[in-house]
């Protein structure tokens, strides 16, 4: 039966033949975005929306997607993960206590293997959409003015050497703690201008952004295509250095029994959490060093092939998002008894701050990172912004060198303020 008068929303891809700057297209305000090394999506406008808040907020917003994805009338001719209706995510570090945010964009343009497609909502002409696109480059947005958030450096350095004397006393084997930093332009910070230097600075990250949060993310959570799931674990920091230094900080990060024993506990909290959804799942057993412009991490690729059965058979990217969340190394071992030291000790709200960011389609393919080396700009001074930065306390752990390793985080997004 068919309700007079009511019209079924159309969503239609279409291929490019030519693949776009996709950072290029964002407009001023509302990017959405989700882009490694030129490729990804990127969107604006609103079609939908949902914020949502709770123990159920995962389920509850799946169930959302599902339906509202299921009432659509789609003309899909690319057929790839990406295209089609998708809906970019950016969720609470605690989705149970903090709010969440799902926003379908009106238009998403997208580039996967040489194939580049636009998607609309409604009759809008592809052509229209991409020549309009911004012409001019946003103004600069003058001085920058730095101020502490919720804990002064001394302060933070204090709740680290908290943190290591529970670890010693048995309670846990790691806690993530970071701390955040507020900065203040003379004008307003452009989103596009960011995105575009955070992505030139960290090409081997996934820049980032959903309703006013974003950065550069190194770190894969969860890619979901078809049955194969991939993830990047990160874990153990070291700085760069110039010529023989920077080799030397290389190889001691390897070597590093303290970061090795924190990328363990990483790795070992996402396996535990995936396998039960997985008939085949590997994860090497020694870690790889990832370089980045400002850092290095161990890092460990992890792989599988999701069940075809039974009810994890069946779950969705959302539902695995929210088994494998929060791990290791973003909240600390056991998960329970970090995050409630990190409530005791941190002194702030993370917001959607170390949170799963990134996108799911129709079909249930997607990629979510960790939102990280990132900023929250703000919705009452759009010359305001809130950056943040963490890193795992384990035992041993020096408070002097975990705040030079958050002053070395925070410097990624303090570079892409300041060019």
């Amino acid at each position: 039966m068919t309700t007079p008068g009511a019209v079924t929303p159309v969503v239609t891809t279409t291929p490019l033949l030519e693949p776009p700057a996709l950072l290029d297209l964002l407009p001023a305000a509302g990017a959405l975005s989700w882009v490694r090394r030129g490729e990804g999506l990127v969107g604006w406008g609103e079609a939908a929306r949902l914020e949502v808040t709770g123990p159920r907020a995962l389920a509850e917003a799946a169930a959302w997607w599902e339906a509202h994805s299921a009432g659509l009338d789609v003309d899909d001719r690319a057929g790839v993960p990406g295209s089609g209706p998708v809906v970019f995510a950016s969720i609470a570090f605690d989705p149970a206590a903090g709010t969440s945010v799902f926003v379908v964009p009106e238009v998403v343009v997208g580039r996967r293997d040489g194939l580049a497609w636009v998607t609309t909502s409604g009759d809008a002409d592809p052509a229209d959409v991409l020549s309009a696109a911004p012409r001019t480059a946003p103004s600069a947005p003058g001085r920058l003015r730095y101020a502490d958030g919720a804990l002064d450096p001394a302060s933070w350095c204090a709740t680290v050497a908290a943190a290591v004397e529970r670890i010693d006393a048995g309670e846990l084997a790691k806690v993530v703690l970071a701390r955040d930093l507020l900065v203040t332009a003379d004008a307003p910070l452009a989103p596009r201008a960011l995105l575009a230097r955070l992505a030139a600075r960290f090409p081997d990250c996934w820049t980032f952004a959903v309703d006013g949060l974003l950065g550069a993310t190194p770190e894969l959570l969860l890619r979901r295509t078809g049955r194969q799931l991939s993830s990047r674990v990160l874990a153990g920091t070291a700085p760069r250095g110039a010529g023989a230094d920077d080799e030397r900080l290389a190889a001691g990060l390897l070597a590093s029994a303290k970061d090795r024993a924190e990328h363990a506990l990483a790795v070992e909290s996402l396996v535990r959490a995936l396998d039960p959804y997985c008939t085949a799942l590997t994860a090497p057993g020694e870690p790889e060093l990832l370089t980045l412009a400002n850092v290095r991490h161990l890092a460990t690729d992890v792989t599988g092939v999701q069940r075809r059965a039974g009810a994890r058979g069946s779950a969705g990217l959302l539902e695995l998002v929210g088994a494998v969340h929060p791990t290791a190394a973003v909240c600390g071992t056991p998960t329970d008894a970090a995050a409630a030291l990190i409530g005791e000790l941190e002194g702030m709200d993370r917001g959607r701050y170390a949170g799963p960011v990134g996108w799911v389609d129709a079909r249930g393919d997607g990629e979510f990172g960790l939102a990280l080396r990132c900023a929250e700009l703000s919705d009452r001074d759009p010359a305001s912004a809130r950056l943040f930065a963490g890193c795992g306390i384990v035992a041993g752990s020096d408070p002097a060198a975990e705040l030079a390793e958050t002053q070395a985080k925070f410097a990624a997004f303090q570079a892409a303020l300041e060019s």
